[in-house]
């Protein structure tokens, strides 16, 4: 097992120490061409974004970390979808047992195994809680393998510039507050691409609470479910409409599924075509 980690660190959200500092370089010496063989003073442990669900959205250097690993951690449902990719040992955990499993993947890689974590969509976008406590758990350097997040798709599927929206993740535990109000100022004003949280805080819940804080409920709202998958649906309504289905805190609850995301537009162009499913 490796060392305890120092206090400032052990005290630290995991989300904040994932985002504590600019990665640790495994190679201090001049800069090299990207795909050269590197000697390294510590093998890094890769925490890979394997993308929406799709592995056609799987990057080549994302399925590379992942093949060459002899230890692979993540959540089961993530672990599930690239399972057949996966030649070394599997760690799949839980929320609820997650630091053990961690434990046990720290102890491979600190026996020499190459170790890799895998993450839903890019955990630059949404995945630094999990990113954190992978740094928190191994003593080697973590680099990040950047995906494609279902954000992008869901920004391509509504053609809602990135740089003109205001992204927020609710997919988190622990206060909100900040996040909610994020929102709350630039409806209206800006594109909103959000991240649901299952199931007390979906796309409904969502829209409520924006209309509550004096949202025009005319706003075009569509909810992305399942992006890249073979079931992929796409819910075109009004942000009013859609806050019908706020409240509950179960998968019976809502409509809609926990792979989703919430596009609020900031305008309407195309007003007759709200209301509706694509699938």
């Amino acid at each position: 097992m490796t060392d305890p980690p120092s206090t400032d660190a052990a005290d630290r959200p995991p989300d904040a120490l994932a985002a504590a500092a600019p990665e640790r370089r495994v190679v201090e010496t001049e800069r090299r061409p990207h795909d050269a063989d590197r000697a390294t003073a510590a093998n890094p442990v890769h925490a890979v974004g394997i993308g929406p669900g799709s592995l056609e959205y799987l990057t080549p250097r994302g399925e590379r970390a992942i093949r060459e690993a002899d230890a692979v951690v993540g959540f089961e449902t993530v672990v599930d979808y690239v399972r057949d990719r996966i030649d070394g040992d599997v760690f799949a955990c839980g929320y609820d047992d997650q630091g053990e499993t961690l434990a046990a993947f720290a102890d491979r890689v600190a026996d020499g195994a190459a170790g890799t974590a895998v993450l839903m969509g890019d955990p630059n976008v949404s995945g630094y809680q999990f990113l954190g406590r992978v740094e928190r758990a191994v003593d080697d350097p973590v680099e990040v393998v950047p995906g494609i997040s279902a954000v992008q798709v869901a920004a391509s599927r509504a053609r809602t510039p990135i740089e003109d929206a205001t992204f927020v993740t609710l997919h988190r535990r622990g206060d909100l507050t900040a996040a909610r109000e994020r929102l709350r100022a630039a409806v209206g004003d800006r594109h909103l691409l959000v991240l649901p949280r299952p199931y007390d805080l979906m796309p409904g819940d969502v829209a409520a609470d924006l209309c509550d804080a004096g949202a025009d409920p005319a706003l075009t709202a569509l909810v992305c479910e399942r992006l890249t998958h073979a079931d992929e649906a796409v819910t075109r309504a009004t942000l009013g409409e859609l806050a019908a289905h706020a409240g509950g805190d179960g998968p019976d609850d809502t409509p809609f599924s926990d792979l989703s995301v919430l596009v609020v537009r900031a305008d309407d162009p195309e007003p007759g075509r709200t209301g509706g499913r694509d699938e």
